[in-house]
């Protein structure tokens, strides 16, 4: 998946904007650090850890980690992503060593380097055939550690496929400060557009700028929309997928069990061979 790939496209686009689809982003990832830290000191101890978002974005999960005292690496296909998820880390107090932008089924970093993998807020569901899937699963079990935690997660697509909905509902987001040249709310929604075989679907993103600072009085809107592709895995599959891939100890976490907003599979690396 090189760089110029619709996926990559999608969040070069997206990355000046991502925040705005959390009503408080600095919220957003402080509670979701909380709640992937509280598993990996759950399963590894209480010690600070290595870990590797390979699905970094703008640095949610990477930046609520590293405020938790985990050491992070962030790489993401996007450059843009990658390159702001750096600039807003250290806006923090927080460093992302060795932040690259990389695609995650070729992760470059050698093997066991890392505790933790995170791959989260329904990143590998952009892969869209199996021999991807297997491959990135693959990528992310070399770089860890023998005994090394995965934590990845997507949407409820169990729950989604009984019903293949044709949009999500829409968010807003009030920019606490207008240092952006932006006023107002931004309102972000979906439509979803499933293929035939009913797996995957096709995403336009929108989002509904104000243009100018006078909406609520007959001003303007701007209208941003970014498309994208997913394939909606289900449990089943991903825990079939995660096994071949040399994981053991699959777990899948609910947000009521986790405190994630998402479902979470934790898995460990199985020992490989010598």
């Amino acid at each position: 998946m090189p760089e110029t790939s619709p996926v990559a496209r999608f969040y070069d686009q997206l990355a000046d904007d991502y925040h705005l689809v959390y009503a408080d982003w600095d919220a957003g990832m402080a509670r979701q650090g909380a709640a992937l830290d509280a598993m990996i000191r759950a399963e590894l101890g209480p010690d600070s850890v290595p870990v590797l978002d390979c699905s970094c974005g703008i640095g949610t999960q990477a930046i609520g980690l590293g405020l938790r005292g985990h050491r992070v690496t962030g790489t993401d296909l996007s450059v843009a992503a990658v390159t702001r998820a750096v600039r807003e880390a250290a806006l923090r107090g927080v460093g992302l060593t060795g932040a690259a932008a990389a695609d995650m089924r070729r992760l470059p970093f050698s093997d066991g380097r890392f505790d933790v993998v995170v791959c989260a807020d329904n990143s590998l569901p952009h892969l869209l055939s199996a021999p991807d899937v297997r491959a990135a699963l693959a990528e992310m079990r070399r770089v860890l550690r023998d005994g090394g935690l995965l934590l990845l997660s997507t949407r409820p697509y169990d729950e989604i496929l009984r019903t293949r909905p044709t949009s999500a509902p829409p968010q807003v987001s009030t920019p606490r400060t207008e240092s952006d040249g932006r006023t107002g709310r931004t309102i972000t929604f979906q439509l979803w557009h499933w293929h035939e075989d009913g797996e995957r679907y096709d995403l336009e993103h929108f989002q509904l700028v104000p243009d100018g600072p006078d909406v609520l009085n007959g001003g303007e809107w701007r209208v941003r929309v970014r498309r994208a592709t997913y394939w909606a895995l289900t449990q089943r599959q991903l825990t079939g997928f995660a096994a071949d891939a040399g994981f053991t100890d699959l777990v899948w976490r609910t947000p009521g069990s986790s405190g994630f907003f998402q479902p979470v599979l934790t898995a460990r690396a199985r020992a490989l061979a010598a």
